[in-house]
């Protein structure tokens, strides 16, 4: 059963998060912290790349500041912080929406007359439009990472590692088979009792007595 933030775990039990041991958490962590990390590269590659030709100084500085940020949230996602994945999809919505205005611009400046950048327009613009499906994959990822519940945790007994964890909903644990109670063996004084002893086609339950009795 989850427990409750801020929840104490009795004597003899700790607390542990099932739903971070299964294999497919771990690697929605791993996608959602690669994809920052890429992210925040082509930030970096496209604001030192295109300096020169940014529009104002501000915006190279926000932009940076956006790619540190991303970096930070790679950080927190390894460390299995929830908390930052719904903000993460929410900046990729937003840098999406940045990226397909900014792409045109690049594009319309690869023409003779006029003076490049540290990098080609051309391939600036290029780079910017590979930012729009990063963001997208970024978003979905990041969704999927928080709808997985990396939070949730429950009580288990001090050393019980189970060797696989649950499938489904997180927390259940599977009942250990309990061991047959052995059928206790009439007394030999019972055995050898006929008034204790059944006959067939009797029509009523129980033993029939014996006339020595």
């Amino acid at each position: 059963m989850p427990t409750p933030h801020g929840y104490q775990a009795r004597e003899g039990y700790e607390l542990w998060h099932p739903n971070r041991e299964k294999a497919e958490t771990k690697t929605t962590k791993s996608i959602v912290a690669f994809v920052l990390l890429i992210s925040a590269a082509l930030l970096v590659i496209i604001t030192l790349g295109g300096w020169e030709r940014l529009q104002s100084t501000t915006v190279g500085l926000m932009t940076l500041g956006w790619a540190a940020l991303y970096v930070l949230f790679a950080f927190l996602v390894m460390r299995w912080n929830r908390g930052v994945l719904p903000v993460a999809a929410a900046l990729a919505v937003l840098m999406m929406i940045f990226a397909g205005v900014a792409a045109g611009g690049w594009f319309a400046r690869d023409k003779p007359g006029l003076d490049s950048p540290a990098l080609p327009e051309d391939l600036l613009g290029l780079l910017t439009i590979i930012v729009i499906p990063v963001q997208l994959l970024l978003l979905i990822v990041a969704m999927v990472g928080f709808n997985q519940a990396w939070n949730v945790e429950e009580e288990r007994p001090i050393g019980d590692t189970p060797s696989s964890p649950p499938s489904s909903g997180g927390g259940e644990t599977l009942a250990r088979p309990r061991p047959e109670e052995p059928v206790a063996e009439p007394l030999p004084e019972e055995r050898s009792n006929p008034a204790l002893i059944e006959e067939d086609g009797d029509d009523w339950d129980g033993a029939r007595p014996s006339p020595a009795v």
